[in-house]
């Protein structure tokens, strides 16, 4: 072999490597000219993008869905679901508790029985998932052992597994919604109300207004929609958050399919059944190889497989946490491993009567907490 055929040789190497990959970029070009036009031109590459959309507007990248959707069709968007979601409030709860009989009595005829009957314990947690998300449904088997709780020091929020250990309490999950400017809030200013023991801690209502509520009375009854400060004291409104939407009323579902379920993420929330037990359903999500998230029609047919006749949306995202023991069991969707900082959380306790949990914003109005400062 001649030395001057070596270098024929790497030319012409070197030119079949270059058409390998200018084939290969044109094959990746024209494949994501076909994504795009199957995106945004065909009936299902519709439907994906709106998913993509509602999925970023749960995101602190909601800025983002504009890129897929347009800035008009997201402001519609987010406009529309809000409309929805205060329709979904509006109708009046009327489901009543009705615990399971602890001993049924022996027939006269017969000589007395002796039955016992195996206490239920006070929480049983359940692994659940399902197509691109796994989760845990925490049942709580006595509603009126319930509080919310509230962080300790003034100026931050508390996590969830802070705020049990202090408390001591058996378990807890995530509660309602805060101000979070740039999704980067210190979690100490809540949105609309928290109610704990009985007391007003928060509100940034005036007083004719409502607000959706998610909460218990004090015979342990969920209550979840549209009320106002007067009616939930009328109610007897022990414990309660802002947030929504309210997903079962009554018995039945309110989400119709999967395209209203506003996106995948991590969720909470919080359902009743009729014997009085609590369920709250806690999804991970946003974790590619281990969950993925839920839409909210994921979770209201999860409620209504486990018996809810009443649920409501708690705060998702990365708040979502679930902590039984001390032991966090669920991945939240943080750096931390434990959730963010928050405001509130539903507390489960063996004697909530002894829980000291004391109102932070005592003395405090709205106007005087900066959300956004650590």
């Amino acid at each position: 072999m001649s030395r001057k055929a070596l270098p024929k040789q790497a030319v012409r190497r070197k030119r079949i490597w270059l058409r390998i990959v200018a084939a290969f970029f044109a094959f990746f070009l024209l494949l994501g000219a076909s994504g795009a036009g199957w995106l945004f031109l065909t009936p299902s590459g519709n439907n994906i993008r709106y998913l993509m959309a509602d999925t970023l507007i749960t995101t602190q990248h909601r800025v983002w869905a504009k890129y897929l959707i347009g800035q008009h069709a997201l402001d519609t968007r987010v406009q529309a679901y809000q409309r929805q979601f205060d329709a979904m409030g509006e109708e009046r709860d009327t489901h009543v508790i009705r615990p399971a009989a602890v001993a049924a009595p022996a027939p006269a005829s017969k000589s007395p029985v002796v039955q016992t009957v195996q206490a239920k314990p006070l929480v049983e947690i359940e692994p659940i998932s399902g197509r691109g998300y796994s989760g845990y449904v925490m049942t709580v088997n006595d509603p009126t052992k319930i509080r919310i709780a509230v962080p300790e020091k003034q100026g931050r929020g508390e996590r969830v597994p802070s705020m049990v250990q202090r408390t001591g309490a058996v378990a807890g999950v995530n509660g309602g919604g805060f101000a979070d400017p740039n999704w980067e809030g210190n979690g100490f200013q809540p949105i609309g109300i928290v109610m704990s023991g009985g007391q007003l801690f928060y509100s940034d209502l005036g007083r004719s207004k409502s607000t959706q509520v998610v909460g218990i009375d004090g015979a342990g009854k969920m209550v979840a929609g549209r009320y106002s400060l007067d009616e939930l004291k009328r109610m007897d409104v022990r414990e309660a958050v802002t947030f929504q939407p309210r997903i079962i009323v009554n018995g039945k579902g309110l989400i119709k399919n999967a395209a209203d379920g506003w996106g995948i993420a991590p969720r909470t929330a919080m359902g009743q059944r009729e014997d009085g037990a609590i369920l709250f359903v806690v999804i991970d999500g946003r974790q590619p190889g281990h969950s993925i998230g839920a839409n909210l029609y994921d979770v209201q047919q999860i409620m209504l497989e486990h018996g809810a006749v009443i649920a409501a949306n708690l705060d998702g995202g990365s708040s979502t946490v679930l902590v039984k023991d001390g032991e966090v069991l669920n991945k939240p969707s943080t750096t931390s491993g434990d959730g963010r900082y928050l405001p509130t959380a539903f507390l489960v306790f063996e004697h909530p009567e002894q829980a000291d949990i004391r109102n932070v914003w005592e003395g405090l109005k709205p106007g005087d907490i900066d959300a956004g400062k650590w």
